[in-house]
């Protein structure tokens, strides 16, 4: 997981994409939105979940062996400097790493590669499963 090159203005991450890669030696397929909780101390079994918007169609994704497929998560962002601010009033809450779950595919915990999230609000918008990679 890793930052978005285009993310909304603020001082959080604001936007990370998830990159899936079919480590078997055969065919599979994906689709739909996934699941995303925050993992509070770093911890899956402390999993804080987050409201999910939808955005896009989804369709079916298949992936040869080592093939990729991507989603995109967008925060609601943190404002300011320093602990910074969010716009609701509510109080930013930072997680070291998320647990992103997908339909049939399980979940798993993941840490963005440079650094950790911040955000608002407890909601993420995702898109569907892509075999573009989002910007």
């Amino acid at each position: 997981m890793y930052q978005a090159a285009v993310r909304p203005p603020g001082t959080g991450t604001g936007a990370a994409i998830v990159e899936f890669t079919n480590m078997s030696g055969t065919k599979c397929a994906l689709q739909g939105y996934p699941t995303v909780a925050g993992a509070a101390n770093g911890s899956p079994d402390k999993n804080r979940p987050l409201t999910v918007t939808r955005s896009g169609p989804s369709s079916r994704v298949v992936l040869a062996p080592a093939a990729k497929a991507w989603v995109k998560l967008t925060f609601v962002q943190v404002q300011g400097e320093a602990d910074g601010y969010c716009v609701s009033g509510a109080t930013p809450v930072s997680y070291p790493t998320l647990v992103v779950g997908l339909p049939g595919s399980g979940a798993t915990q993941l840490a963005l590669e440079d650094g950790t999230l911040a955000e608002c609000d407890d909601k993420v918008t995702v898109t569907a499963v892509t075999a573009s990679k989002p910007s």
